[in-house]
């Protein structure tokens, strides 16, 4: 018996693929659910904010007491649903969460200036095929520049990653700036990610050669993902990535059996609580 080909792939799920088949699997195709972390839920919280913000207000009215504004709107929505409740904060413990999430939102202004930004597209979702692959993605902003060219935005919440995970960061704008140039015709002559909290910008101009190349790689994982379906044969690749994987009770390399984990998934047995994100680890986003 074969395993179910997952219906689409994101650039996250891509990227989960090659960091580790078998949370892959968990994740895409049995469909475990992954609990809410601190991180995870702040990064929801500030994303919102964002969002409303750019959505809702000219370029006259972006300033930062209007963005605060708009962040205590996003938590009066967050705080209502059931991610939140399952954290299981202490009225000081969320306090000092929205504070934190108010830090990143000032970060935001310290790596550029709203009232300048040509937004044309807000948590814009972009799909596309490449042969029976079918790629969709969430752009948290796709903007016009001075010159009326595209520029790919998306915010981070957790530290700048290391070198080992820079790239890897950056490939998932390549595959935005892939679906821009497959949807929309048009190739964004940069994209950017926004580190909020320690205030950097990391930027790269994809190039017809790179977008290419990341093709070339997705149909490659696509074929490989549907070689382990066929075979159900979903490997572990243990790194420091594991010291946050929410699948740890499964997994063979830590004694479990992942044959358990479909029925895991049926019966809506509970997921242990992840460990923190190590630092310089990419930071976890929820699956999409």
């Amino acid at each position: 018996m074969t395993l179910r080909l997952p219906s689409t792939l994101t650039p996250s799920k891509v990227s989960s693929f090659k960091s580790c088949a078998l949370a892959f699997r968990f994740s895409t195709i049995d469909r475990l659910p992954e609990p809410p972390s601190v991180a995870t839920v702040k990064g929801t919280l500030v994303h919102r904010a964002l969002e409303r913000f750019f959505w809702s207000e000219p370029p006259e009215r972006r300033d930062l007491a209007t963005a605060l504004e708009h962040l205590d709107g996003a938590w009066a929505e967050v705080r209502q649903g059931d991610e939140l409740a399952e954290l299981g904060l202490s009225p000081d413990e969320q306090e000092a969460f929205v504070a934190d999430a108010g830090s990143l939102v000032r970060g935001y202004f310290e790596l550029e200036d709203p009232r300048l930004v040509k937004a044309v597209g807000i948590e814009l979702m972009l799909e596309a095929h490449i042969g029976t692959l079918h790629l969709r993605g969430i752009i948290d902003r796709l903007d016009l520049d001075e010159d009326g060219e595209l520029v790919v935005t998306d915010y981070k919440t957790g530290r700048v990653p290391g070198r080992a995970y820079e790239q890897r960061s950056l490939g998932g704008l390549h595959f935005y700036a892939f679906l821009c140039q497959e949807v929309l015709g048009r190739r964004p002559v940069r994209v950017q990610l926004l580190y909020l909290r320690d205030q950097v910008a990391i930027v790269a101009e994809p190039s017809e050669q790179s977008l290419r190349g990341l093709r070339q790689r997705a149909a490659a994982v696509w074929s490989a993902v549907e070689r382990a379906c066929e075979r159900e044969d979903f490997r572990p690749h243990p790194s420091a990535l594991c010291a946050y994987c929410a699948w740890q009770t499964w997994c063979p390399a830590f004694g479990g059996d992942p044959a358990l984990a479909a029925t895991a998934s049926r019966v809506g047995a509970p997921v242990p609580v992840g460990a923190p994100v190590p630092v310089g680890a990419p930071e976890p986003v929820p699956a999409g």
